[in-house]
């Protein structure tokens, strides 16, 4: 499958489950104790550096976009369906059993996460439709990336570019939090998910190769935490926490920040 056929059978399948996606895919209030500390921990440290707004790629129907928001990021959505893009845009509520907002994102591109503010004072987050292989932001704009089991449809041999896309868009010292499934390279084709047929693959690389690639991307990985399948689920799930490094720091290879000993 070519890069070009590959999100565009991300996007096809994604349109066609969306509604049933959004109705059965748990809120982030509903997840593990340590998924949700692993958020938290993210929002505080993006919080805390103040080097811009986050986004959240792959943010589907908008419920994690919503949830940071909630814990104080200035935070937007950018999905590759457009189908989930309205969902999010519609549901407008801010809370995390729902999705987010009705607005659009910032007619320039860069992604400001200037929504609405709620009843509450906070602002809601603003969605888009765009890619991760061309985030429409200029360079160094954000504070964070989420990128939140939005990557292991991509064939491992566009994850470089990706992960390159993200480091420029990050501000330096910017931080990245990625999860996703992991496993032995196994290259997955299901005919149907979420009741409905669907043309995507899934990649499920080691977490090793993952943290390599973000590595070599000049992301260096300062958290690393993997879980075993448990509570029926059929898969590990690693969870990454990189920077880009300052202006001062490089990056070594495997992600290791300067000075770490081998």
């Amino acid at each position: 499958m070519t890069d070009t056929a590959c999100l565009t059978a991300i996007r096809d399948s994604y349109d066609t489950v969306a509604a049933d996606y959004a109705r059965l895919v748990k809120s982030p209030g509903e997840l593990d104790p340590l998924s949700r500390a692993i958020l938290a921990a993210f929002a505080e440290v993006v919080r805390a550096d103040g080097l811009g707004p986050v986004a959240d790629l792959g943010c589907g129907p908008g419920k994690v976009t919503a949830y940071l928001a909630g814990l104080g990021l200035p935070v937007f959505g950018l999905d590759l369906s457009p189908r989930m893009v309205t969902l999010a845009e519609r549901s407008g509520s801010g809370d995390d059993d729902d999705d987010d907002d009705d607005d659009d994102d910032d007619d320039n591109g860069n992604g400001n996460g200037n929504g609405n503010g709620n009843s509450n004072g906070r602002r809601r987050p603003c969605f888009a439709v765009g890619s991760m292989t061309a985030l429409p932001v200029r360079d160094g704009a954000l504070g964070g990336i989420l990128a939140y089991y939005s990557t292991h449809h991509l064939p491992p041999e566009l994850l470089p570019v990706v992960y390159a896309e993200f480091r420029r868009a990050l501000a330096p010292g910017g931080t990245l939090m990625l999860a996703g499934h992991v496993g032995d390279g196994e290259r997955v084709r299901p005919e149907q998910a979420y009741g409905h047929p669907v043309s995507y693959e899934s990649h499920l690389l080691p977490a090793d190769r993952i943290a390599q690639l973000l590595g070599e991307a000049g992301l260096f990985v300062t958290s690393r935490t993997e879980q075993a399948p448990e509570g029926g689920a059929r898969r590990a799930v690693a969870t990454f926490l990189s920077r880009r490094p300052s202006d001062l720091q490089t990056v070594r290879p495997f992600g290791r920040p300067p000075n770490e000993p081998t």
